[in-house]
This record gives C-alpha cells, structure tokens and sequence, in this order.
C-alpha cells in the first residue's frame, strides 16, 4: 500500500520552517523543493519538506584539543 503524504499550503510549509511565506514560494520557484499542483493552487508533501531539512542540515565539526590552558 502507498501511503499519501499529508500536502501542505506555502503557508504551513513557512509555519513549520519558522520563515515568511515567501521563502517557500522561493524554492517553488526555484525548484528547489519539490511540489504539487492542484489546479493553480501549490501544494507541498510533508516528506518534501523534511528532505529539505535534511539535506540542508548542517553537522558540526567536532574540536580538537587545542593545547592551550595546560599549565606550563
């Protein structure tokens, strides 16, 4: 069985990414993140939205023992 994605508005998308809606009109635009059209209306699957964050999430680099603050 196929499961169906939930599909969001620009609105939500923006919502749920903590940004103003024009930032996921952006990546519409852009084909950056992937969308469906219903009519003239833009809709987003949820799982779009989280390969998104996925792929843009950065990791940090872990630090190495520097040396400095040893007594001499």
């Amino acid at each position: 069985m196929v499961s169906v994605d939930q599909l969001l508005t620009v609105e939500q998308v923006a919502e749920r990414l903590g940004t103003g809606v024009r930032f996921p009109r952006r990546l519409v635009e852009e084909r950056r993140i992937t969308f469906v059209k219903v009519g003239r209306h833009v809709r987003i699957p949820e799982s779009a939205v989280e390969a998104f964050v996925s792929a843009n999430t950065v990791e940090p680099i872990p630090l190495r023992p520097t040396g400095f603050g040893r007594a001499a």
